[in-house]
């Protein structure tokens, strides 16, 4: 496979990558409870950016102590997270590789008992919860909301100086901006709620405001229009995503990275078309890929677009992913049963192929 589009060279913002093989922003909670990233976390990161030139996008980091809700998951508002960070940046930059951070809020998708041990607020646009077995989130007010642009500047400001390349805003998957996005959790009635100009608010303004802050090579943007988690999936998301997409391209983003989330009844790869239609920058794209399918839509379905394919549960298993797929080695499968605990159990035991180990 070495001779596919897979492992030619891609801009993203002002880096250059050598394959287009990202790694996926993965929840993996192996932060302390203080929400500090670990030594463990930097062994993990730095395994996975043993093939140089490879992009890979950090977990979801909370923008402040006030949109928690996940036990140890990582933050970077103080300086000793931010040192934490540092030292995991600069041992993926050593292995001559690239990360950005995906910075968010979680809103109502906060785990109620660790909220109310951390005092954190489960808010959200509309007082609408997940499911019927979840809380009724709070109200936000309009202070808070302006809360959160402010927030997000902090965490990207914060992000470049811990050393990362740039930023992945974090607007998919039914976190908090994907809440204000969409009209099953957003009844809202004043400028943020009631129309899709103004259910794309919040994320634009974040965008702009982040943008301002670091640069537009240095900022991503995540969205999932198809996806169902927590409860998501407008009945028509096509209008909505397109208003933020058409909006959030004048930004001149580094990238746009969706998540497919194919079902049944719709197949994956013509949800792109909609996509590339919008967006002439660096598309990545997320969806339960193999090495086979991924090297299909670069060479074969698309092949005079610049689509880097996201990989989530195959680079938790394979420390040598890219690799492994240049020279069409078996990958390792993973155990989904160590995704969230809190050792290296699953996380930084997993084998380099012995065709790597012998090139080191």
């Amino acid at each position: 496979m070495s001779q596919s589009r897979l492992f030619t060279p891609l801009k993203i913002g002002n880096i250059e990558v050598q394959n287009r093989i990202s790694m996926a922003p993965l929840t993996r909670r192996r932060a302390t409870e203080e929400r500090i990233p670990t030594p463990l976390m930097k062994e993990y990161y730095t395994q996975r950016a043993s093939t140089p030139g490879t992009l890979l996008i950090a977990e979801g980091t909370f923008i402040s102590s006030n949109c928690g809700g996940f036990p140890n998951a990582p933050g970077i508002w103080r300086e000793d997270q931010i040192a934490a960070w540092r030292t995991i940046t600069d041992a993926v930059h050593a292995k001559g590789s690239f990360i950005f951070v995906q910075i968010f809020a979680v809103g109502r998708a906060a785990h109620a008992e660790v909220a109310k041990a951390e005092g954190v607020p489960i808010i959200a646009p509309s007082a609408i919860p997940i499911d019927e077995s979840s809380v009724v989130p709070r109200t936000m007010t309009s202070e808070e909301v302006k809360q959160t642009v402010l927030d997000f500047i902090d965490a990207a400001k914060n992000a470049i100086r811990a050393g990362f390349d740039g930023v992945e805003v974090h607007g998919a998957n039914g976190y908090l901006l994907d809440q204000f996005l969409q009209d099953v959790s957003n009844d809202r009635h004043d400028e943020y709620g009631g129309s899709v100009e103004n259910r794309s608010r919040l994320t634009v303004e974040v965008l702009k405001a982040v943008v301002d802050a670091i640069g537009s090579e240095r900022v991503g943007l995540r969205l999932s229009p198809w996806g169902t988690f927590q409860g998501m999936r407008m009945h028509d998301p096509i209008p909505q995503f397109t208003d933020t997409i058409t909006k959030a391209r004048t930004f001149n983003l580094a990238f746009l990275h969706v998540r497919i989330d194919g079902n049944a009844d719709y197949d994956g790869y013509d949800r792109i078309d909609f996509l590339l239609s919008l967006w002439k920058g660096p598309l990545l794209i997320s969806d339960e890929y193999t090495p086979l399918t991924a090297q299909r839509l670069v060479d074969e379905k698309y092949p005079g677009k610049d689509i880097m394919v996201v990989f989530g549960r195959y680079f938790i298993s394979n420390p040598d992913l890219v690799f492994r797929i240049r020279k069409d080695l078996e990958l390792n499968g993973y155990k989904a049963d160590t995704f969230y605990t809190n050792t290296e159990v699953g996380y930084t035991d997993y084998p380099f192929s012995k065709e790597f180990l012998a090139t080191q």
